[in-house]
């Protein structure tokens, strides 16, 4: 395997590089004059290199999709790769291989750290289109992406020059929301109260990191789900349950992630608008031509039903289900047994 550019907090198996061979440009106008992108490939390509599955991933994930969405992929699952090509690549300006803020910096030789230039939603998805190219892609049957994953669906729906049949988006919205943008902001201050923060090393800003996650997770589930799981049945005085989980998901994100990759994923996120240089989401939405499936979780609070209820009014082939779920905006991840189900009953037609 190529000796990667990139610091990984974990060791991932099977991962494979691309070296894109030209600067690649930015939306917002900067440059990567080198990038990598890492992927994973799952099964073999037919002879037509039509039979392909493209995984976008969520904010933290990482190309191992047949690890982390199990109940959707793998031998004699849903998507199966003795039956499909199926590709999920590493977002850039993450920290599982594609280049991003731990990326060594061409012009510096030291790693980009908070120097590292804003990447948009659609620039990720222009990457997704460079490595299709490369892997020889002609079509793709199906692209699938949940939350931040959806929203690269929606922009490679519009900017790819490979053909995609069908579209499925889990819990995404067109434009993120004043409330995403605010719970993210919350985040960065957390990000930037940690005095370590503005280092350039591989501990750089690990207690804000804990800090920040911590934020995130409350919008992932809900009400209920804490009550239900995390309230105390006793009469103490500190050490609750809520205030346990809380730490330890903050503890288990900062031994595999970076703080400085965290804080320029929030800020793509932030940039997503398919409306954005399209005439406004509506228009923008109508050009999907794709059959398009959007799921919703009915507890999700942090991109609620209401926003793919909209989309689905506008993309003009498309089916909208909504999933009963106690799991919050995270049941795209836990309620496999329905997702696959759904998904299955809209392929099959």
């Amino acid at each position: 395997m190529t000796p990667i550019k990139n610091q990984m907090p974990i060791t991932l198996k099977d991962y494979k590089l691309f070296e894109v061979d030209a600067p690649f440009e930015l939306e917002n106008g900067g440059v990567l004059k080198e990038m990598t992108i890492a992927y994973h490939s799952y099964g073999t390509l037919n002879d037509k290199r039509d039979n392909v599955i493209w995984v976008c991933h969520a904010l933290t994930a990482n190309s191992d999709v047949v690890d982390w969405w199990s109940g959707i992929f793998g031998e004699s699952k849903l998507f199966d790769p003795t039956e499909s090509f199926i590709v999920c690549a590493n977002i850039i300006g993450s920290y599982y291989g594609s280049t991003g803020p731990r990326s060594i910096n061409p012009d510096t030789g030291i790693a980009y750290g908070l120097d590292f230039p804003l990447v948009t939603v659609k620039d990720m998805a222009k990457a997704h289109v460079l490595l299709a190219k490369h892997l020889e892609v002609n079509s793709i049957e199906i692209i699938i992406g949940g939350s931040c994953g959806g929203h690269q669906v929606q922009e490679l729906c519009l900017i790819s020059d490979v053909s995609i049949r069908n579209a499925i988006m889990l819990v995404t919205s067109a434009k993120e929301t004043a409330w995403s943008i605010a719970i993210h902001e919350a985040q960065r201050l957390a990000l930037r109260a940690d005095q370590t923060f503005q280092e350039n090393n591989n501990e750089s800003g690990i207690d804000g990191l804990k800090a920040a996650r911590g934020m995130g997770l409350i919008g992932y589930r809900t009400f209920d789900q804490y009550i239900n799981q995390q309230d105390d049945l006793d009469n103490r005085y500190s050490d609750f349950k809520a205030s346990s989980y809380i730490r330890y998901q903050g503890e288990k994100l900062a031994k595999r992630f970076h703080a400085h990759s965290y804080f320029h994923l929030l800020n793509s996120l932030d940039t997503h608008n398919i409306g954005r240089n399209r005439g406004g989401l509506k228009n923008a939405l109508s050009l999907i031509k794709q059959r398009t499936l959007l799921i919703s979780i009915n507890s999700d609070i942090l991109i609620p039903e209401s926003e793919q209820r909209f989309m689905a009014d506008h993309i003009p082939q498309s089916k909208h289900v909504v999933i009963e779920s106690k799991y919050g905006h995270d049941g795209f991840l836990v309620e496999t047994d329905k997702i696959r189900n759904i998904i299955h009953e809209f392929l099959q037609k």
